[in-house]
């Protein structure tokens, strides 16, 4: 089951809450952050909000404290650990950042699954606070996805489009996402490859206003419990298929040498 890649959305699929919005709540600053949001992109206000937590005498040990408490399905971590353990290789794409991603994970026991974590960079400044930059710096260029529904931080998309690349084989996606920013890789996978929207959030109702549009399989969840069921059977479903297509093929390779073999002589006594 080595050409399986399962790739996760983070916030509302592995996690049962936006990050961004858990820290700022949790810290007491939902008020300023609301004031702010209609003034600058997602990415550069969460950059300021750190800032403020700063300032206002917040330590990363503050912050690290509130994501351990984060919200989440225990049947998802089993579901990571389950896939993992069959063979299948595990990465994130998320609109999120690197530290809460990683401070998350590294509580939950479930860093060490994932091979690849795309998402915008978080780390302390010399001062101790947390800086928030952008995954593609919209400054300097646009990132160029036409689609209008990706930040002009990332386009998830174009991150499909790099991990397809670079897969090997007959290697196959299975794909786990619930917001608008997951719609655009939806469109980029293969007919060979899974989607997994989690139901009745935008993704899913994006996906649903026309799923001619979309060569991908498409399987819906609701919830950690949901999620674990169905991306287990896909894993399945693709072991099934793949083991089939191994025998198929060795018994066509089989066929061909029988056909290829020369015709005993009979030898005269």
């Amino acid at each position: 089951m080595a050409g399986i890649v399962v790739v996760f959305d983070f916030d509302k699929t592995i996690i049962d809450c936006d990050s961004d919005n858990w820290v700022v709540d949790e810290l007491g600053f939902t008020d300023l952050f609301n004031q702010l949001l209609p003034t600058m992109p997602w990415n550069s206000l969460m950059d300021t909000m750190m800032g403020e937590i700063h300032a206002q005498g917040k330590t990363i040990d503050d912050i690290a404290e509130v994501l351990k408490r984060t919200p989440i399905h225990p049947k998802i971590v089993a579901a990571v650990k389950s896939a993992h353990a069959l063979g299948c290789e595990l990465r994130i794409v998320s609109d999120a950042n690197m530290f809460f991603i990683e401070t998350i994970l590294e509580h939950l026991g479930l860093r060490e699954y994932f091979s690849e974590i795309n998402t915008n960079p978080g780390f302390l400044n010399e001062q101790g606070r947390l800086r928030i930059f952008p995954y593609h710096d919209f400054t300097k260029c646009s990132h160029g996805c036409n689609l209008n529904l990706c930040p002009p931080n990332m386009c998830k998309g174009m991150i499909i489009e790099r991990i397809q690349a670079s897969l090997e084989g007959r290697k196959k996606m299975i794909y786990l996402g619930d917001g608008v920013g997951d719609y655009c890789p939806t469109l980029r996978l293969a007919k060979s490859d899974y989607m997994m929207p989690r139901k009745n959030f935008p993704v899913w109702d994006l996906i649903c206003r026309n799923p001619m549009l979309i060569e991908a399989e498409i399987h819906e969840w609701s919830d950690g419990e949901d999620l674990e069921r169905v991306l287990l059977q896909l894993i399945n479903t693709v072991s099934v298929d793949a083991q089939l297509f191994s025998v198929d093929c060795k018994l066509q390779s089989l066929s061909a040498c029988n056909h290829s073999l020369p015709k005993s002589l009979h030898v005269p006594q």
